[in-house]
């Protein structure tokens, strides 16, 4: 690696030498589903012989024949076996003990809630199948589906997996353009919205969304309308072509035979933005995808059967494809979710649902967590927490100081937290603790999942020594593994498998520790190469976070005549600080003092919130715009659009001050 490479690792090495390590407890490790360490040593010496036997978790209408045929980069799960990813969520645990016990909870915006036992979801995807059918989708016909965390979202997917006809959800957030584009990619036959959905009190028009993207889909027959908010979205209906779902699929019957799947045909194509270019939509198969979600979602979250679990992302993302629905429900699991925001009506939304139905396990993303930090600890103080025994984090690297925030102040100090990686493309987690065996170590997501092979590489596709940065792969096909991009084989082999032979190029940084510890950093393209020093954004947001008045930080680099790229912060503060103007020199010692001079921000701005996506992700990109003067790229995916207008005055109206 070149010199500066070498000083970058340095400053990882001082940022991120964690001294803290958690040990499970005894107690928790008798009872866990993952307690015994030899899982790992079986998983090394015979991965495919450890998928078999999690894929005996299924149920199959005809077994596999072979288990792994990999010819790089094309890969086939469970060749031969033939299933239905719907029958395994769904009907096998009805027709059960578990008939009566609770699938689905569901918790509406406005207080409203709904739970849906196994029994009464496997009668509610099937009117929806049945209805489908009868719309004239067939197995292998693309359903899009637009609508907001409402039970009729989950019931959707499943009844799209029943018939055999791959779904592709496009999250509610995005817009009309949005929308057409993702249609038309897919060729989808039906789309499947609402009338609107809940977002803070306020409509979100989801029905007049889909309408203006309907006026350039040529593919879409029929529009089926949920109608969620009622007269007051003002939703319009097109003769001919839209149908109430109350009218269609509550009249529908509720019995549906399961489509036989192989075990690679197409479950779903879910849409990721890339860097450039248009949206990929990644493909995942039915056998492996399953058998990948349910099993890291049994050791990982080591769920037992009465259990209440609570994963708080959007379906409309791959986590709530995994962790809502097709994993959780493949394991029986009850599954919460949740419609609106974690400050409405107040900041204490999430800890009063926590409270209410005694969740148990909790999956919640890092920016979040910063969030809740800002808010101060009072919000959780006030209510019941005792119900809750795993912590899980998702979707980016965590600071440490957030991980022992939310293992101080959520869990208590008495529950595991279990920090995940893993993209949409894996589909499943791939790093990350278990509970019952994983010391942990605040920050670090800590050694791959059983089965799971992981190299962090140099620029010439050496593997890096203990301490050193260098870019994530992964060396071994996984069960879950997406399988191409949806009509574009081509950009597939190109983007994930072109950078390291035989490799999966994840696109992210990561550095092992003298333990074997992995330290994610966030996207390759989130480093900045200031006087020709290699700085990544998260090792300053984790010296700015580490400062005891700050709640939150998301670094960019902005382009710099003199040294390529200048450091801008955008800082969050705790309530509890001092006037702002006090503090910005102070900060910026700070974070010299943390990692060295050459990481002193250049500009630091103060702002009450961060533009996030409603997963919860912060938007560097769009604050890279507002600081190199450009227009504001898509802003489509932000929870609140209102949050980077504001910035980008902000930013104009002070300028740099230095």
């Amino acid at each position: 690696m070149t010199t500066s490479s070498t000083n970058h690792t340095e400053r990882l090495e001082a940022l991120l030498k964690e001294g803290r390590v958690l040990k499970p407890s005894e107690e928790f490790r008798r009872q866990a589903n993952a307690g015994d360490p030899a899982i790992y040593e079986r998983a090394a010496k015979d991965p495919e012989a450890f998928w078999a036997e999690e894929a005996k978790r299924l149920d199959w209408f005809e077994p596999w024949k072979k288990v792994l045929e990999w010819t790089v980069p094309w890969a086939k799960w469970f060749t031969g076996g033939k299933l239905n990813a719907a029958y395994n969520c769904v009907d096998r645990h009805a027709a059960s003990s578990r008939r009566n016990k609770a699938a689905l909870i569901w918790e509406g915006e406005p207080g409203d809630s709904r739970v849906l036992t196994f029994g009464m979801l496997e009668r509610e995807v099937n009117r929806c199948a049945n209805a489908l059918k009868s719309l004239g989708v067939r197995r292998g016909d693309r359903v899009a589906i637009y609508l907001g965390m409402t039970p009729e979202l989950p019931i959707a997917l499943l009844a799209c997996a029943k018939i055999g006809a791959p779904h592709s959800v496009v999250f509610g957030g995005f817009s009309a353009e949005s929308l057409r584009e993702r249609i038309n990619d897919a060729k989808a036959k039906v789309l499947i919205t609402a009338d609107g959905a809940w977002r803070r009190g306020s409509v979100v028009p989801l029905k007049a969304s889909a309408d203006l993207a309907l006026e350039g889909t040529p593919t879409i027959e029929h529009v089926l309308v949920v109608e969620r908010i009622g007269q007051a979205a003002n939703a319009a209906m097109k003769p001919g072509r839209d149908v109430r779902w109350r009218e269609l699929v509550d009249s529908s019957s509720p019995f549906c035979e399961p489509e036989p799947m192989d075990a690679e045909d197409m479950l779903y194509i879910l849409y990721t933005s890339g860097t450039t270019g248009k949206p990929k939509g990644v493909v995942h198969t039915t056998a492996g995808y399953l058998v990948g979600v349910a099993a890291t979602h049994h050791y990982i979250f080591d769920v037992k059967e009465n259990d209440v679990y609570w994963c708080t992302a959007d379906i409309g993302w791959v986590t709530g494809h995994s962790y809502i629905v097709y994993g959780p429900l493949a394991n029986g699991t009850t599954s919460l979710m949740y419609e609106g925001s974690p400050d409405f009506p107040d900041r204490g939304r999430f800890w009063s649902i926590v409270e209410k139905y005694g969740v148990n396990i909790l999956y919640t993303a890092p920016t979040a967590i910063r969030t809740f930090m800002r808010w101060g600890t009072d919000w959780p103080a006030k209510h019941d927490l005792s119900s809750l025994r795993v912590l899980g984090t998702v979707g980016e690297p965590i600071n440490p100081e957030a991980w022992m925030w939310y293992n101080e102040n959520i869990g208590r100090g008495r529950c595991p937290v279990v920090d995940t990686w893993w993209q949409t493309e894996t589909g499943m987690i791939l790093i990350t603790p278990l509970p019952g065996l994983t010391a942990t170590k605040p920050g670090s997501a800590t050694k791959p999942f059983p089965g799971i092979a992981a190299e962090v590489l140099d620029e010439k596709g050496q593997p890096v020594g203990p301490g050193a940065g260098g870019y994530l792969t992964l060396t071994r096909p996984w069960p879950a593994m997406f399988r191409t991009i949806y009509g574009d084989p081509d950009r597939y082999v190109e983007q994930y498998w072109s950078s390291y032979s035989g490799k999966y190029f994840t696109g992210d940084g990561a550095k092992v520790d003298e333990d074997g510890y992995f330290w994610l950093l966030g996207r390759v393209d989130d480093v900045m190469n200031v006087a020709g020093h290699r700085i990544s954004t998260y090792e300053v947001e984790s010296a700015l976070v580490d400062h005891p008045f700050v709640a939150e930080a998301a670094v960019i680099g902005r382009k710099d005549d003199v040294k390529g790229q200048a450091i801008a912060a955008f800082v969050t503060l705790k309530e509890s600080s001092p006037s702002a103007d006090t503090l910005k020199q102070e900060l910026k010692q700070h974070v010299a003092q943390k990692i060295g001079p050459i990481a002193r921000p250049d500009d630091i701005y103060f702002t009450s919130e961060l533009p996030k996506t409603r997963s919860a992700k912060i938007m560097r990109r769009l604050l890279r715009d507002i600081a190199e003067g450009r227009v504001l790229g898509d802003t489509t995916t932000l929870a609140d659009p209102a949050v980077i207008s504001k910035l980008k005055r902000q930013y104009e109206e002070k300028g740099n001050s230095e």
